[in-house]
């Protein structure tokens, strides 16, 4: 794979396939490489390497190339002609300029898998837009249905969109190269952030579609947060005949469903106003471990509100092998996040950590067929980093 991608929609999808076996040269440019290495704002305390893009970037070997040299573009060409995928994130037009476009490639290997991504499309009015996930969450309709008490927009803080993107992206690679393997064919495949947050809202578009209804799961619906003696739990009181009724018993509550006002999910919603604070003031006396107890004891759906440090030391990672460590040259051992499949026929992932900007840069030149004094020769255009 030869990949050309940068930040987190990209990267994460090639690093997906590259946990399980495939060969990433990761193309950067010569004294900056991917944005993400630059972008960490505690760098400094990690001696100068980024935890964004340590998280995104290992199983990945790395080539400097200044791609405003002939050279370069020249010793890229080279590498795709071996290659099965080349993928970038480039807006569209940007690689048709620098000769890479997806006409021009296949000609020199008709059966390469060219995949793309951007934020907004490969045509129409926002097609030369820069993209990003907080940009494809508002133009989708997704931060608008995220209000906060006050009814103002609230955006999401995890890259809902570019995590999202990058894993449809990484499919696509996948069902381009079962067809390849079936036809003999290459082709380009292309995915947009804001297709994909505008997909991860298929019910609710849907129903909008359908009957101009709007759906929000947690104002709709017995769910909610509640704060307990020393936390608090979320509780998801769906799929049940009567929720309510279940909720009250593992809360030692009177039954409120058997209340005129809370006669039904209709006038619970409507007199929701009334209902939350009864059910405040039932978790409100309880521990979050007698709350899930309780709850669970009477099949209610629910779960512990964890801050991210809790999380990250939750037995159950442990239990499924979330987290991993590779030693990295700089930093030594780094732990992160790991790949979350599972495949029978795999039983150990290999780790390698994320490269160092340009860190096999000669030795994927040579693999291309490069001589030493070809190499050099590029060195000395500044073509190499």
């Amino acid at each position: 794979m030869i990949d050309f991608t940068q930040v987190e929609f990209g990267p994460c999808a090639t690093q997906i396939l590259g946990d399980f076996g495939a060969d990433v040269i990761k193309v950067e440019r010569p004294g900056v490489g991917d944005i993400s290495r630059t972008t960490d704002p505690f760098i400094a305390e990690a001696h100068g390497e980024s935890a964004y893009f340590m998280s995104l970037n290992r199983n990945k070997r790395s080539i400097a190339l200044d791609l405003r040299r002939p050279s370069a573009i020249e010793a890229v060409r080279r590498l795709i002609r071996g290659a099965d995928v080349f993928v970038h994130n480039y807006r569209p037009g940007v690689a048709e300029r620098l000769g890479l476009g997806y006409e021009t490639l296949r000609q020199d290997n008709p059966r390469l898998i060219y995949a793309c991504g951007s934020g907004f499309g490969d045509s129409g009015p926002l097609m030369r837009k820069a993209g990003q996930d907080l940009l494809s969450q508002s133009l989708s309709g997704a931060v608008s249905r995220n209000p906060d008490a006050d009814g103002r927009p609230q955006l999401y803080p995890t890259a809902l969109g570019d995590f999202s993107a990058g894993m449809i992206l990484a499919q696509g690679i996948l069902l381009a190269l079962f067809h390849r393997e079936r036809t003999g064919q290459g082709q380009k495949l292309h995915v947009s952030l804001l297709d994909t947050m505008v997909a991860m809202q298929m019910q609710e578009a849907t129903q909008w579609l359908l009957r101009k209804r709007e759906v929000n799961w947690v104002t709709q619906y017995l769910i909610g947060t509640f704060q307990t003696t020393d936390g608090a739990v979320t509780v998801v009181g769906v799929f049940r005949p009567n929720p309510l009724a279940d909720i009250c018993r593992a809360l030692g509550l009177e039954d409120l469903s058997a209340r005129a006002e809370f006669d039904g999910l209709a006038n619970q919603m409507r007199n929701r106003h009334l209902l939350w604070p009864l059910l405040e003031a039932g978790f409100a006396r309880l521990s979050t471990d007698e709350c899930l107890k309780r709850l669970d004891e009477q099949d209610v759906l629910c779960a512990p509100v964890l801050t991210l440090d809790e999380a990250l030391r939750h037995p159950q990672l442990e239990a499924n092998g979330t987290l991993v460590e590779f030693t990295h040259p700089v930093h030594g051992k780094v732990k992160t996040v790991g790949n979350p499949l599972r495949l029978s026929a795999v039983k150990t992932i290999a780790l390698r950590s994320a490269p160092l900007l340009g860190e096999q840069t000669e030795e994927i030149l040579r693999e291309a067929g490069y001589q030493d004094e070809e190499i050099f020769a590029l060195r000395a255009d500044g073509s190499l980093g």
